[in-house]
């Protein structure tokens, strides 16, 4: 049914990649027309949000993916709070980035640097304000750049989160490298293998402790960092890392999976710290995904399992909130664009607000009138 959505919508601009599963079907070409620039929703929190990026070289192993590389090159954008309020928003994608990602898509009828017309929030290397900030480490679907998680992460930096959005090269339609170098999509040609999901997922794991530990020598404004309280969030095959990032680093004290079926094993002693399923009508318990029900039992510490009505898998990304831009509109019953990014934004921030700044949010504690969409699995979720 999501697939079908998906390609009916036209989000396959943003939903054709790897998702819950890792070989989905490649759609067709997608005609469409242009309305104009995107713009991304205003921040909810108080602060104003700077971001910048760091490209980070990891000696220590070679690429997974890029035979020729002896070493694994990772770019990370940083989103956080700043006092500065006006200044050069800082661009979505490059137009280079915005092309090679609508032709992996194999969306037509645009231009293809329309994606880099899309307007952000975030002054471009504004300086960092705050201490003692916490961290949320975001990862993005295979095939997705971290840039389609920036309503998110600019949400986050607005609350007074410093966010750390990771592109795992050569798992995406196109990362530039520090030399200008675009990193294509090589992993692309490997997601029918055997044990190719928990292979990515390993190393994603690797990719994520590696910038924790490079992290506070790496970044000028990294002293704002409470290091003793970091999250993980990711959506897709990012949300399955944010599960095996958590089982191979202790450092990451909490983690939410937004639609992504798991791969990481849990230890059969069970697993304390906090963590958040929030997903699609496809992972109710009992449906299509059973990685979720076989994760659940061994959750033994703090844990909710929160179904969106009328989610589809892109409802965690920009992916809805670009469609227009592409001329498509999604099918009669699918969760509204700025809906959907307003019970990601809240469900995720409440989750991070209990778990790494101690405030006790009700929201989370059962079903509100506010959000009806929102279902608290397993108990009041039933399959649809």
């Amino acid at each position: 049914m999501r697939q079908l959505l998906a390609v009916a919508a036209g989000l396959v601009v943003l939903a054709a990649s790897a998702c819950t599963a890792p070989t989905p079907p490649r759609p067709a070409g997608v005609e469409a027309t242009p309305t104009g620039p995107a713009t991304l929703p205003v921040p909810t929190g108080p602060r104003p949000v700077g971001t910048t990026a760091l490209h980070l070289t990891d000696t220590s192993r070679p690429d997974p993916w890029n035979l020729d590389a002896d070493a694994r090159e990772l770019k990370v954008t940083l989103w956080y709070p700043t006092e500065r309020r006006d200044g050069r928003r800082a661009p979505y994608m490059t137009p280079k980035e915005s092309e090679l990602f609508l032709r992996g898509k194999r969306v037509t009828g645009v231009p293809y640097d329309t994606l880099s017309k899309t307007r952000t929030n975030a002054v471009q290397d504004a300086e960092p304000a705050g201490r003692r900030l916490p961290l949320v480490v975001l990862s993005p679907g295979f095939t997705n750049p971290v840039s389609t998680l920036t309503s998110l992460a600019e949400d986050l930096a607005s609350r007074g989160y410093v966010v750390a959005g990771i592109d795992h090269s050569y798992e995406s339609h196109a990362t530039t490298l520090s030399d200008g170098r675009i990193a294509e999509c090589l992993a692309c040609d490997s997601d029918t293998d055997p044990g190719f999901g928990t292979g990515v997922v390993q190393g994603r794991a690797a990719d994520v402790s590696f910038v924790l530990d490079r992290l506070p020598s790496e970044w000028d404004g990294s002293g704002v960092i409470d290091r003793s309280r970091i999250a993980m969030v990711g959506q897709s095959m990012g949300g399955a890392g944010a599960m095996a990032a958590m089982v191979k680093d202790s450092r990451v004290r909490a983690g939410i999976d937004m639609d992504g079926t798991t791969y990481a094993r849990i230890p059969k002693g069970g697993f304390t710290r906090p963590f958040m399923f929030l997903g699609s009508p496809q992972h109710v318990p009992g449906g299509r995904d059973p990685s979720w029900d076989r994760d659940w039992k061994l959750l033994t510490g703090w844990k909710r399992w929160i179904v969106l009505t009328g989610a589809e898998h892109q409802s965690f990304t920009d992916g809805p909130l670009l469609a227009g831009v592409l001329g498509v509109k999604p099918p009669y019953g699918v969760l509204d664009a700025a809906r959907a990014a307003e019970l990601t934004r809240t469900y995720v921030a409440a989750f991070l607000d209990q778990h790494l700044k101690a405030r006790r949010q009700p929201i989370l504690q059962g079903p509100s009138s506010r959000h009806p969409e929102a279902r608290f699995c397993p108990a009041a979720c039933g399959q649809s």
